[in-house]
């Protein structure tokens, strides 16, 4: 067994396991929002939990060097990184609710909590993994390689899944996948490096995985008890599960409840409010929902043309419903048609996706389709005789943002509240221009709900000083997560505050070059993120853009170190270009075609970081990789947590991006002093 055959061995081995740990993250982060609430705070934690998993697996490998037979320590992980995903799945659709409480939803410290015991088993496997890589080459220069390798199977794991596997196949199957390569990769291990056992274990589990086809719907039954799956599929745009309980059925996707059929009152109240103002109404823009029952309702008004958007084309397929399969936000943006009434039927500004449905810009928009006297209508929140200080600040920054596009708004505490914009004249005086034969939507029904004291209340709440909600300031948002928190309260105490300290002094005992390496982690994950969400705001839908996007990341970090390799470059001007880059983005992310080439350029300076870095550690080749590794895993941890639910929602992304620019500015001026 020659040197260089041991060398290819573990660098393939290192290939596998990022192909193996990207399609491992994308399905559990599917997994996960299906299991906890659907929004960026569950997908800031359990990403934050996967890196800092993954950088303690990383910190834990620094003692490789001390195991008697590594290959084939390396082979044995080299099986356990096929096999724990597919229990992972298993777990969090069968565990739920047995763990928590069954139908209620999971707040912050059960996510977090939650989501770090499922993850721990993968994370810690696949950080040593790549420490004992390193330990196992035992050279510096090989340091890098193995990040190129790692990186280089991500990029195919990434693309193999957003672009195929999503398409064809269910979670299971799709995990299926790179068990397949990892077994097969360990059968050779074990023959190679004399550990036979474990290559038999891993022909056996590899022959046995034929067997596994039928677990997503198995699974998928327990996931849902009580209710019968009638659907269970995937698209670019998440997981979706249609379930039927009492002649209902209810449309799932990532956790989220998008709409239920038969659901009288939701679908009578978003119709006919707005099409009260204007009974006349030719032409109707419905976007989202129509598969509830509103493009239905809206037959009643037989004058009324109807041009209805949806998004998932895996919705419209089981529905069975006509629709303009594209992104609504986008359709609004380009469309030329007038409309004298526009329905904005989505869910909640939950999410920065959703977001997009709410912000000054997109009401503009709508402005420009709709004549003097169109209607737009939409819907906020849910109104029963208490206003929360959390809903009324929903209220109040939803009213002064349709203000800034629209004369008049009016606001109607029906089972949610409703929106109605016009520069036309807008009335509650409704009951004579409803159809007949409604079921919910009587005179009575209104006469209880419009009351003076209800729509005296709402008024109120609009009277608070607020911000506007725009895309790259989506206060919306915050104020929807802040309503959501307020459900599972969550104080600062001890554990809090030790976890700060932990991280201070984690901080302060940091080499400069792993400082350096830390700042370029929170970068990548903040600046990332700001980018998808650019992405999305002048694309519309990011999901079809998403595995562009993750290849031309994870191409820019292969070849960063790839270049890096082969050059000697600067640390510290690396962290001061990143630094440069995070102060032009917010000007450079409003511009659609720089956005993969800015993608690629990050990637690329974040990548050519690392094996600078290893050049200036002086450790050994372990400690320096378990090092290294753990900074970049822990910076990309606290970037991941902060973007999306703190730092871009609080203070905009301009703010979040001149952050992240000072982080690395101070990160080299740190190396420069240190050294």
């Amino acid at each position: 067994m020659s040197t260089g055959r041991t060398r290819n061995l573990v660098l393939l081995a290192v290939f596998a396991l990022g192909v193996a740990a990207v399609v491992t993250q994308l399905a559990l982060l599917r997994e996960m929002l299906s299991v906890f609430t659907g929004n960026e705070l569950v997908l800031g934690i359990v990403l934050g939990n996967w890196l800092l998993l993954t950088g303690l697996g990383t910190a834990l490998g620094r003692t490789a060097h001390r195991l008697r037979q590594p290959l084939r320590v390396l082979t044995g992980m080299q099986v356990l990184i096929a096999i724990l995903p597919l229990l992972q799945v298993v777990a969090l659709r069968t565990l739920r609710d047995v763990v928590f409480l069954p139908g209620a939803q999971i707040g912050v410290m059960g996510t977090l909590t939650g989501s770090f015991v499922v993850l721990a088993p993968f994370c810690l496997v696949s950080g040593y993994m790549l420490t004992l890589a390193c330990a196992v080459l035992a050279e510096r220069d090989e340091i890098g390689r193995v990040y190129v390798a790692d990186n280089l199977g991500s990029i195919l794991g990434g693309a193999l899944f957003s672009l195929v596997l999503v398409m064809l196949l269910d979670h299971f199957g799709a995990l299926l996948i790179p068990a397949v390569l990892n077994l097969s990769l360990a059968i050779i291990m074990g023959w190679v490096f004399g550990a036979r056992v474990l290559g038999i274990v891993a022909a056996v589990l590899l022959a046995s995985l034929g067997f596994m086809t039928d677990m997503d719907e198995r699974t998928t039954a327990l996931q849902y008890r009580g209710q019968q799956v009638v659907f269970r599929g995937n698209s670019p745009y998440g997981r979706l599960v249609v379930t039927e309980s009492a002649g209902q059925r209810n449309f799932i996707e990532n956790g989220v409840p998008l709409f239920s059929t038969h659901n009288t009152e939701q679908i009578e109240e978003t119709v006919h409010y707005a099409m009260a103002q204007r009974p006349a109404a030719r032409r109707v823009l419905l976007i989202g929902g129509g598969v509830s029952g509103t493009a239905r309702e809206l037959q009643k008004y037989p004058a009324a043309a109807v041009t209805y958007v949806e998004l998932d084309p895996l919705i419209l397929r089981v529905a069975g419903v006509a629709a303009v399969n594209t992104d609504g936000r986008l359709y609004v943006r380009q469309s030329a048609e007038r409309f004298d009434v526009i329905i904005v039927d989505v869910p909640a500004p939950s999410t920065l996706q959703l977001n997009r449905y709410y912000t000054a810009e997109f009401f503009a928009e709508t402005k420009r389709l709709l004549g003097d006297n169109g209607v737009l209508a939409l819907s906020v929140g849910r109104y029963e005789n208490y206003l929360s200080p959390e809903l009324a600040r929903l209220l109040a920054t939803t009213h002064q943002t349709l203000r800034a596009s629209y004369r008049h708004v009016l606001m109607l505490p029906g089972g949610r509240v409703f929106f109605l914009a016009s520069d036309g004249g807008l009335t509650t005086e409704m009951a004579g221009q409803l159809p007949a034969g409604l079921k919910w939507l009587t005179p009575e029904y209104l006469e209880a709900m419009l009351t003076p004291d209800r729509l005296a209340d709402l008024r109120r709440a609009i009277a608070m000083p607020v911000k506007l909600n725009r895309d790259y300031e989506p206060v919306l948002y915050f104020a929807q997560l802040r309503q959501w928190l307020r459900q599972f309260p969550v104080g600062f105490g001890v554990l809090e505050a030790g976890l700060l300290l932990v991280l201070f002094i984690y901080l302060l005992r940091l080499k400069a070059p792993a400082l350096v390496v830390f700042a370029g982690g929170f970068a990548a994950s903040v600046l990332q993120i700001v980018l998808l969400l650019g992405f999305q705001i002048v694309y519309g839908s990011l999901y079809r853009g998403l595995g562009l996007l993750v290849t031309l990341f994870m191409a820019g970090l292969a070849v960063g170190a790839w270049f890096a390799n082969r050059r000697r470059v600067s640390l510290a001007w690396l962290a001061i270009g990143l630094g440069v880059l995070a102060v032009l983005l917010p000007v450079s992310v409003r511009i659609g075609w720089l956005i993969p080439l800015v993608t690629f350029g990050l990637a690329g300076l974040v990548g050519m970081e690392f094996p600078a870095a290893c050049r200036l550690d002086t450790a050994d080749a372990p400690t320096t990789a378990g090092r290294l590794f753990t900074a970049d895993f822990v910076g990309a941890c606290l970037g991941a947590l902060l973007a999306s639910t703190l730092l871009i929602p609080l203070v905009g992304v301009a703010a979040a991006c001149w952050i992240t620019a000072g982080l690395n500015v101070i990160a080299a001026l740190a190396l420069w002093w240190r050294r």
